[in-house]
């Protein structure tokens, strides 16, 4: 009797520090919202991400909060973050750090550079060209740097959260779309609306300062142990034959579409389920449902496939296709 009932001890110790970790990632949404108005979907992308060990790319407008949504995670997560202002002189040593030659010993030492820390803000990455955005791609898919031949692994966790300014094209460098797939998420950070608008100008008036979130209250709520007991628990979360048959027949759609030059790989299908499993866990179930999976596609999938030109200029968007091909599959009862 003794086995069984160690057994259940166990079950039901692990069941309490999941339970734990989703509370304190929940507790998150409070403490961002304290420096961030508004931006509810973007907060739970960062922390779908964080689960996934993935990285996310910010898309909006100047001046709707992506630089401070970032710094404001991070504080609430203790963890630490740099942050790199991506111009087109930066260069890839500039991220990834350099050999120094230290006269006193006659040697080379090695100088990390700003990707080695929890949260990396890439501000602005379609500023810089190719050869130094490309030189995130090995941190992003390896969770290292190699330097003078010698692989150094960085800090776990690790994100990359990247920026971009989707209206402004002078001057800048489009990510290819095999630096796009390394994103496990793209997320759209909108304008507000009229009220929590009035509600940003209402906090400066009233002395908040975005550059001290200590004065405004932001406080850790969670740590890098919550983040190990939550994907734990992410990886526990079952996924049905019927959840996987469904992820494939979006994602195969995507290459099927008139509209679409390219579809959705095998690697932006795993995605979508690793996700769905994260969203799944944060709303408290052990199980995928479609639900899951639709509430994730587009954040998902939108950066995986291209428009053709003629769907293009008539004004088709990638989210207006996925939204169709979602509304089109048949869902598994």
């Amino acid at each position: 009797m003794s086995a069984p009932t160690a057994q259940n001890a166990t079950t039901a110790g692990t069941a309490g520090e999941s339970d734990s970790a989703r509370a304190s990632l929940e507790a998150l949404r409070t403490e961002i919202a304290k420096a961030v108005v508004g931006q509810d979907p973007a907060v739970t992308g960062l922390v779908v991400a964080l689960l996934c060990r993935g990285h996310v790319l910010l898309e909006g407008v100047p001046g709707v909060a992506k630089t401070l949504l970032v710094r404001a995670l991070a504080a609430s997560l203790e963890l630490d973050t740099k942050r790199v202002q991506f111009t087109p002189d930066l260069m890839p040593s500039d991220i990834t750090g350099s050999l120094v030659y230290d006269a006193r010993t006659a040697e080379f030492s090695f100088q990390p550079g700003p990707v080695f820390t929890n949260l990396l803000l890439a501000d602005e990455i379609n500023r810089t060209p190719p050869k130094t955005q490309s030189a995130l791609l090995e941190a992003m898919e390896e969770r290292q740097v190699t330097v003078d031949g010698t692989p150094r692994p960085l800090p776990d966790p690790f994100l990359v959260a990247a920026t971009q300014n989707p209206v402004e094209y002078e001057g800048t460098y489009p990510l290819p779309e095999a630096q796009l797939d390394r994103f496990l998420l793209k997320l759209t950070v909108p304008l507000p609306s009229r009220d929590d608008e009035v509600n940003v100008l209402t906090r400066h008036a009233q002395g908040f300062n975005p550059r001290d979130l200590q004065a405004a209250g932001v406080r850790p709520v969670a740590g890098p142990a919550d983040l190990e007991t939550a994907r734990a628990a992410v990886a526990s979360t079952t996924v049905t034959p019927e959840i996987a048959g469904y992820v494939v027949d979006i994602c195969r759609a995507t290459r099927e579409s008139p509209s679409l030059a390219l579809g959705v790989s095998p690697r932006g299908a795993t995605a979508l389920l690793s996700t769905a499993r994260a969203w799944a866990w944060l709303t408290g179930r052990d199980y995928v449902t479609p639900d899951d999976v639709k509430a994730l596609a587009l954040p998902t999938l939108r950066h995986r496939v291209q428009l053709r030109p003629e769907a293009e200029m008539e004004g088709v968007t990638t989210d207006s296709v996925i939204t169709a091909i979602l509304a089109h599959v048949p869902v598994p009862r």
